[in-house]
């Protein structure tokens, strides 16, 4: 049988060079001063100059550099050694200084050294963990006492809904549960940003985590949950019926309820 995180793994090397020519990314703009770090990732973190920051899933690395020009010393982590050689690559082009760890997240501790004043991960990242006890356990390994973990992330809600349908009824889609516990291999027809990978295998896998379970990995590791906060928009267009507002985020069209549709933790060590 295929081993879901070495097949994941080599999607995101494959996706790698194609999520860096992306528009999507806009590493040309990135270069030049810019960047697509979410505004709420500093109105929560406030001022992180001098901090030492762990970026958690971090791919080629544009939000950890872009914290790195915001002040934090910053590290980043991934499991594909392509994205992390393309973040390095990436770092001496923008000539920001940051650090890069090739590494999954169980695996970490054996990997680097801590303590970090901030842990940060965010943006389609759970559905790639099969196990978040030891996700919420390394977190809580480098937490600095004091320190805050933030993880803003898409809604599970939205996930077990038919996202290619044309009009604006939510219809759930076979196979996938909310409480869905094993992997779920899903075909590599392309990703977010359009890129289709020419991958060695024919599925990835991805795990659904329910609220609850992302809420009580974090207490049961130990940590303090100071902000849970559910939001009515996302950052990218997961339902065709979705209208994008001033703030660049996704919501439903007036006239229609409100959905859940991403959200915010915040955490104390």
């Amino acid at each position: 049988m295929t081993d879901p995180r070495e097949a994941n793994r080599q999607l995101w090397d494959e996706w790698t060079d194609e999520h860096l020519a992306s528009d999507f990314y806009d590493v040309p703009g990135f270069l030049s001063g810019g960047d697509n770090l979410d505004p709420m990732v500093l109105e929560h973190l406030g001022d992180v100059t001098g901090k030492r920051l762990l970026h958690l899933q971090c791919h080629f690395g544009m939000d950890t550099l872009a914290l790195a020009r915001h002040g934090a010393v910053a590290t980043g982590v991934d499991f594909s050694p392509k994205a992390i050689a393309a973040a390095r690559e990436l770092g001496e082009r923008a000539g920001i200084e940051a650090t890069f760890v090739q590494s999954a997240i169980e695996d970490l501790p054996d990997r680097l050294d801590g303590p970090f004043d901030i842990v940060f991960t965010s943006a389609g990242v759970l559905c790639w963990l099969g196990d978040l006890s030891r996700w919420a356990e390394v977190i809580r390994h480098f937490l600095a006492p004091g320190g805050t973990f933030l993880i803003i992330d898409g809604h599970p809600f939205g996930w077990i809904f038919d996202n290619t349908r044309d009009d604006d009824r939510l219809v759930p889609e076979k196979g996938w549960s909310y409480f869905t516990t094993e992997p779920v291999a899903w075909p590599n027809e392309g990703s977010y940003t359009g890129a289709t990978p020419d991958a060695k295998y024919e599925h990835h896998f991805e795990w659904m985590h329910s609220v609850s379970e992302i809420v009580m990995s974090l207490i049961r590791a130990g940590l303090t949950l100071e902000e849970f906060i559910e939001h009515p928009f996302c950052g990218y267009r997961e339902f065709p019926f979705l209208v994008e507002g001033g703030d660049g985020n996704w919501r439903t069209p007036d006239g229609h309820p409100d959905l859940p549709l991403s959200f915010t933790i915040v955490c104390q060590g």
